[in-house]
């Protein structure tokens, strides 16, 4: 038997599947994408101050963001395998724990918002740069009503991606992306004669668009005659599921959210750096989104349908499958760190920025470009095939060990005390990455990750 057939799987069928989830997760991220792309444009077309005071209060979003894709990726790991067995009474009850975890995180995060906006933005700058912080904390106050909105559609997309009703989704994302950038530019720039709003006017924009988002989410997803979840059903008992979605789903939240503040201890990091290095990687972030939108696609596809096949029990496909992902992902990393070298130089250019911040892009883009080969593998194996296995204590390990005791100490170390240039920051910053790949290449080939769930196959 050839190394093809024993390490990539040859079913067209497979692939057939990996592209029906991945190609819908794939649009929609570039339809994401596109939107903060072209919401960073605006706003660089304003001042550096404006820009990078929005990419700091998005880091606080962004530390949401981490947060509920941890509820919901928990949830969906159950969800798939649930699936996949079409056990949908354990299914129902999954949703209802997962919505409930995530409306109470969304309303501390609003919480968290309306008191404490000013202290949060405190931490993204350096005491003296007081127009950043004010700039955050406006962007802030227009935000607060978007996490209980992204607690709902966060949970509801996963979920429905996790039994293949992926293009409800995408519609919700496509009639978003027109209402943000079109409500992004009148606000802005004041025009329609409406008065120019600018970094809040960039804020309502985008909530403005959640509303419209969620709502098409939550119509669709409480009409689905396959599901068949209804209101009610978040009112009725589900304690029996409840030690399961623990033990699955919370290892996958508490990862998620670590990440997510490691993000942001990174962010905190670049803030006392400089407004110059923070402005720089604002626009590096854009272009990286953009060069792994295939690498998303792929590692939900991944996490749903290793939980769907180890749902039907079928263990050895699952282990042909975890390969066939590995070598997709050094595929898509290559692939990505061309498109970076291909685009960035119009994408700085495109800014209205300092020679000194498009120097600092420049090393940073430089540095991405190695970077992301690696992050391509360990997010597919990570957030998808080894997450779909159930293994997500031994990702919540990796995840914090990789990131608090290698990125965050070299990263600080490289950028506060060395003082060294932004090439070799940005390498010492994202660091984890190049060590969890590898890390989890090797727990990929000892087949620990599968585990097995209550009442699943």
């Amino acid at each position: 038997m050839s190394l093809a057939h024993t390490f990539l799987e040859t079913d067209r069928n497979f692939y057939r599947r990996l592209v029906k989830i991945a190609v819908p997760v794939i649009l929609q991220s570039l339809i994401t994408t596109g939107v903060n792309l072209v919401d960073n444009i605006m706003l660089g077309q304003l001042t550096e101050t404006a820009l990078s005071a929005a990419t700091q209060a998005n880091q606080f979003i962004g530390l949401f963001t981490f947060a509920i894709m941890g509820v919901s990726m928990g949830s969906s790991v159950l969800t798939s395998r649930y699936w996949g067995a079409r056990d949908m009474v354990s299914l129902k009850k999954v949703i209802t724990i997962a919505l409930r975890f995530g409306l109470l995180l969304g309303l501390i995060f609003t919480l968290l918002d309306v008191f404490l906006s000013r202290q949060i933005m405190s931490l993204y700058f350096k005491p003296q740069e007081l127009a950043g912080i004010e700039n955050g904390v406006v962007y802030l106050h227009w935000s607060a009503a978007a996490f209980l909105l992204m607690s709902i559609s966060f949970v509801l997309t996963n979920i429905m991606r996790s039994a293949g009703l992926t293009r409800v989704p995408l519609i919700a994302s496509v009639s978003a992306f027109g209402v943000n950038i079109g409500a992004n530019y009148v606000l802005i720039f004041g025009k329609l004669g409406l008065p120019a709003m600018g970094v809040a006017g960039a804020a309502l924009g985008t909530v403005i668009a959640r509303v419209v988002e969620t709502g098409i989410i939550l119509l669709f997803f409480l009409r689905n005659r396959t599901i068949f979840y209804r209101l009610r059903h978040l009112l009725e008992p589900c304690g029996d599921m409840v030690g399961e979605f623990l033990r699955i789903s919370v290892p996958v939240m508490i990862s998620d959210s670590l990440l997510g503040l490691g993000d942001n201890t990174l962010a905190i990091i670049m803030g006392q750096i400089g407004s110059s290095f923070v402005s720089a990687n604002s626009i590096v972030m854009m272009v990286q989104r953009i060069s792994t939108i295939f690498i998303t696609g792929l590692s939900f596809s991944g996490c749903f349908l290793t939980g769907q096949v180890l749902g039907e029990g079928r263990v050895d496909a699952a282990k042909k499958q975890g390969y066939t992902y590995l070598f997709l992902g050094m595929g898509v990393g290559l692939l990505a760190a061309g498109i970076i070298q291909l685009f960035s130089g119009c994408v700085i250019e495109a800014y209205n920025i300092t020679e000194e911040t498009k120097a600092i892009a420049y090393q940073l883009m430089n540095a991405m470009c190695v970077c992301v080969i690696f992050r391509s593998v360990s997010s597919i194996l990570t957030k998808g095939v080894l997450r779909g296995g159930g293994d997500t204590r031994f990702l919540l390990v990796a995840d914090m060990t990789t990131m608090w005791c290698i990125a965050v100490p070299l990263g600080a170390l490289a950028g506060l005390r060395l003082h060294l240039p932004a090439f070799w920051i940005y390498l010492c910053l994202y660091s984890d990455q190049v060590m969890k790949a590898v890390w989890c290449i090797f727990r990929l080939r000892s087949g620990k990750w599968i585990k097995k769930i209550k009442g699943a196959a």
